[in-house]
């Protein structure tokens, strides 16, 4: 089974270094105490810099926090490339984009997880900015699942937004409940949830007799009652 790696990082100009203890800082504090209690100051103090160093590369709150939304979405898609690499299975790169996706949201990355759980607390300005980064995304991994649906190993009647949807809710819950040193990996539990969305939780002699036609009915009834 490949193990899940991630990207080893470029050495950063001293310009990036700033920018990166700021949003290193301010995630850590939204997820700590929320973005409406975080000042300005308590993330230039926590950056070991002075507020107005701060305001000259980020004039506002907002700012920052769109910045650290783009950087949870620019290393989550890259974390997901990186690990999925010259993968040509789709259905398999499912399962080695949840372990990276999962991995990063486990081990430490305070602004992925702000950008999945405090968007909606947000301010409506400061929330437009963000909602455009979680479509972005939204979209990437909806470009890996109709891959995967084209591939001809999926079954042909899916609604793969309520796929995304099933399956980010319960990989991205795991960040609430996780602690390191448990009984299982973030790798394993992501294994794990891959195996019972893609392969099911009833064992095989207790399924009904004509799988696909039972599944597309139940399908066939959910596409109905939308329209």
């Amino acid at each position: 089974m490949p193990v899940v790696q991630t990207p080893t990082p470029q050495p950063a100009s001293p310009q990036e270094d700033a920018d990166e203890r700021i949003l290193k800082a301010a995630g850590r504090l939204f997820r700590e105490k929320g973005f409406a209690a975080t000042t300005v100051r308590e993330i230039a103090a926590a950056a070991n810099m002075l507020p107005g160093s701060l305001h000259y590369r980020y004039a506002s709150k907002d700012d920052v926090l769109l910045a650290l939304m783009n950087r949870a979405v620019r290393r989550a898609m890259q974390a997901v490339r990186f690990a999925i690499g010259e993968v040509k299975d789709p259905v398999e790169k499912i399962r080695l984009g949840l372990r990276a996706h999962l991995e990063l949201l486990c081990n430490g990355d305070d602004s992925l997880y702000v950008l999945l759980f405090d968007w909606r607390s947000l301010p409506a300005g400061a929330r437009e900015g963000v909602e455009r980064e979680r479509a972005k995304y939204e979209a990437f991994w909806d470009g890996l699942l109709y891959e995967a649906h084209g591939s001809g190993k999926a079954r042909p009647i899916l609604d793969i937004e309520l796929v995304r949807h099933f399956g980010f809710g319960a990989i991205n819950w795991v960040a609430t409940w996780y602690r390191p040193g448990g009984d299982r990996t973030p790798g394993q539990i992501a294994d794990a949830m891959f195996a019972y969305l893609a392969y099911g939780l009833i064992h095989e002699p207790s399924r009904p007799a004509d799988l696909d036609t039972h599944f597309a009915a139940i399908m066939a009834a959910s596409f109905k009652s939308r329209s």
